[in-house]
């Protein structure tokens, strides 16, 4: 990101950016802030038609890498409100895929840490954003999409 501080950035914009940029070398930068501010977060991909299967790869993601405690229903719930969220937002409200024929190819970002700002917020929040492709289960049919959920733990 060449001479641009990236410390302001808060959690929801640092999980925005850690999905859409895992392609590039900025993501060294950001996972670079994420640490600093002792945030926990991990990234994976999925691809699926069925909603439930992005839904559970996400939750998975978090659970083995020890983002939410799984034996917690506050924390599993809170990322499931987050993922329910971002979901909506790549199906544009719609949270069926494969019922409508189309297919979704993500990576998704998941981070939780203390949320600052204007006014401090007690406890830690969980930030899920997912970015890929949405469209037709025919190559070239899709087209790029992002959603985004945020929830208190």
């Amino acid at each position: 990101m060449g001479e641009t501080s990236v410390s302001s950035f808060p959690i929801g914009k640092l999980a925005i950016l850690l999905a859409v940029l895992q392609e590039h070398e900025w993501k060294k930068v950001i996972e670079q802030e994420l640490a600093s501010q002792d945030f926990r977060y991990t990234i994976g991909r999925v691809g699926a038609m069925d909603m439930i299967k992005v839904i559970a790869a996400i939750e998975t993601a978090a659970k083995s890498n020890h983002i939410i405690d799984p034996g917690s229903y506050r924390e599993v719930h809170s990322l499931y409100h987050a993922i329910i969220e971002a979901i909506q937002s790549i199906g544009r409200g719609i949270v069926q895929f494969g019922d409508i024929l189309r297919t979704v190819g993500l990576t998704f970002a998941i981070v939780r840490g203390k949320m600052s700002g204007a006014v401090e917020h007690e406890g830690e929040w969980i930030a899920v954003c997912a970015y890929g492709t949405i469209g037709a289960p025919k190559k070239g049919f899709e087209h790029e999409a992002i959603g985004f959920g945020f929830n208190h733990i």
